[in-house]
């Protein structure tokens, strides 16, 4: 029953995550640890960084929330239940997106989602930053210094991004 109503919530929450897991991440958090419990906070923190340090798209949230849940069925019901009904909605919507290309309503879309999923990844950082709803100064720094180089340095490959961010992580948090 518990990976049936992880599937209905991941199939739901695929519907809307534009721009991928990271934008509807304050969603999962509140649904998976303030609303069912299935993690606490630390541990929320915890597989998103896994997720997101593992080669491969950032989907395998789902997976690992999935297979904390309900092991290896938990798992890939999670995965199917995410990537399923978004590859289908894209698939229909590629074809009508390619349909309608020199339209004036297509460049007025485009415009209108951006801000939207900047807004919608930036709100994930937020709840990722503060994982016990008091602000964690050392995770804000992490954050912070990384958004920075990244702006300062557009060309610098983001793993090093990642890997400076993991060793500032070990030394400030441990």
């Amino acid at each position: 029953m518990i990976v049936l109503e992880l599937a209905l919530y991941f199939a739901a929450l695929s519907l809307v995550a534009f721009g991928g897991m990271p934008a509807v991440m304050p969603e999962m958090q509140r649904f998976v640890v303030e609303v069912k419990g299935w993690t606490t906070p630390a541990e929320f923190t915890q597989l998103f960084a896994v997720a997101q340090a593992a080669p491969g798209p950032n989907v395998l949230i789902v997976s690992l929330i999935g297979w904390k849940v309900g092991g290896l069925a938990g798992a890939l019901v999670g995965l199917v239940a995410v990537c399923g009904p978004a590859a289908a909605i894209a698939w229909w919507v590629t074809e009508l997106w390619e349909r309608f290309k020199e339209s004036p309503w297509r460049a007025a879309i485009q415009k209108a989602i951006a801000p939207l999923v900047v807004g919608l990844i930036l709100s994930g950082g937020y709840v990722l930053a503060t994982p016990h709803a008091i602000p964690e100064w050392r995770m804000w720094l992490i954050a912070g210094a990384a958004a920075a180089i990244h702006v300062v340095t557009p060309r610098l490959n983001p793993l090093w991004l990642l890997a400076g961010g993991a060793a500032l992580g070990a030394i400030l948090l441990s």
